[in-house]
């Protein structure tokens, strides 16, 4: 499975974003998906995750409410769209994916990582 993120970059505090993950050489269909972060300084930490048919979402608390983890199967891509930015939410974004549809909040439970993107909001 090859993941592919996109869609990062520099936004102003309040700003939104919205990755995207495409997916390749899998059944994109039948995997759940998570986004993690990796902050300078800082360890990788979870931000979202959704199941393959995308009825089931997690979010870290850091997050809730402002962003949203979304999938569209026919097109093998996961979403996150990030809104109301915090200059906290400067990080490396990746996408993972793990081949049993359940999502899962730990990373060890991915067995696909892309090679992320940066996201970085300004003041």
């Amino acid at each position: 499975v090859q993941l592919v993120e996109s869609g990062g970059g520099l936004v102003q505090a309040g700003g939104s974003l919205r990755l995207s993950c495409a997916a390749s050489r899998g059944t994109f269909s039948s995997y759940a998906m998570g986004w993690f972060r990796q902050a300078p300084g800082k360890e990788r930490e979870f931000v979202s995750a959704i199941s393959w048919s995308g009825g089931t979402t997690y979010y870290a608390d850091s997050v809730k409410g402002r962003f949203t983890i979304s999938r569209e199967n026919i097109k093998s891509t996961v979403y996150l769209q990030m809104n109301s930015l915090k200059l906290d939410d400067t990080a490396v974004y990746y996408c993972a994916a793990r081949t049993s549809g359940v999502p899962l909040t730990t990373e060890g439970a991915y067995a696909y990582w892309g090679q992320g993107t940066q996201v970085t909001v300004s003041s």
